[in-house]
């Protein structure tokens, strides 16, 4: 299915060195948000107490954190948890206290602001679990990569498992360089997004490969970059309408789906737009920086093949 077709090839691989100059300016800035700021952890790897509550009526959790924050507790987080009548309030762990104790003033300041406020549960999350979460959290973006890695060596070449894992790591990175340069909190809910966003970057990496693969073997009096810019626009149509549909998904999670989605979104936002960048204009240059080319790709016939197979 095609929305458009592009009569003639957009020359993408003339801008290659330009672009891949921006692309490591911002990988350099992403890294550099990282080593110094770091990321906005939630108490889900730093550790914490967690407070469900309902209301009998529908509430504003923007006075609910107002008043804890105006009791003290700071970096405190409220969202509504299923409806707008529940609340889940996380607060960081405080030295000296329990989280009963923790869980018992809170209580006390929601119940001076509304009567009918009722404890559901409590939930302690501590240190060791938060390292236990961070370590394998960083484990699961290792293996990802690496399984990616695998399965496009053994699709394609070595060549196309390089450049599609460095665009992946490209786009994951600035993700987290996002988080930490705006302090938006990193959760295991964004990580899920990132994970997500790997799998979402390799796939278009995967039709831009197959284009090319295929335009090996049809365009044989063509060179390097001329394969590479058509496969890249003959794949446009599809690439606008894949992106331009999957967007419009998470930009509605993103803006209708309250507190608990918002920062999943807004990771999958920022993974989808650069996706869409590091698989056109990160792979496809690093694939012909790579010395691909036709030998590459089309099978090798042996010498004297078949000849036992002669009657």
């Amino acid at each position: 299915m095609e929305l458009f077709r592009i009569k003639h090839d957009i020359p993408f691989m003339r801008y290659a060195r330009i672009t891949t100059v921006i692309s490591a300016l911002m990988f350099v800035l992403a890294v550099g948000a990282l080593f110094m700021r770091g990321l906005n952890l939630s108490i889900e790897f730093t550790g914490g107490t967690v407070i469900e509550v309902h209301y009998p009526h529908a509430v504003n959790v923007q006075n609910i954190r107002a008043s804890l924050e105006g009791a003290g507790y700071h970096d405190v987080t409220v969202q509504n948890f299923g409806t707008t009548q529940d609340v889940l309030i996380r607060l960081p762990a405080k030295k000296d206290m329990s989280s009963a104790t923790l869980s018992d003033e809170v209580m006390h300041v929601l119940k001076t602001q509304d009567a009918g406020v009722e404890r559901r549960r409590v939930e302690f999350v501590g240190p060791q679990v938060g390292q236990e979460l961070y370590e394998g959290g960083g484990l699961a973006l290792l293996l990802v990569c690496a399984g990616i890695m695998a399965y496009l060596a053994v699709r394609f070449e070595w060549r196309f498992s390089i450049a599609a894992i460095v665009a992946n790591m490209h786009d994951v990175v600035i993700i987290l360089g996002f988080f930490a340069f705006f302090q938006w909190e990193f959760s295991l809910t964004v990580l899920a997004g990132v994970l997500a966003v790997l799998g979402y970057s390799v796939n278009e990496s995967v039709v831009v490969f197959d284009r090319i693969r295929e335009n090996f073997r049809k365009m044989r009096k063509a060179s390097v970059p001329e394969v590479i810019d058509n496969a890249i626009t003959r794949t446009m149509s599809r690439t606008v309408i894949t992106h331009t549909l999957t967007e419009l998904v998470v930009l509605s999670m993103l803006f209708f789906g309250g507190e608990s989605l918002f920062y999943f979104a807004l990771a999958l936002t920022i993974g989808i737009v650069f996706g869409i960048y590091s698989s056109v204009l990160v792979a496809s240059p690093i694939v012909m920086w790579l010395g691909i080319d036709r030998s590459n790709l089309m099978p090798v016939k042996k010498e004297g093949e078949g000849v036992d197979a002669r009657p």
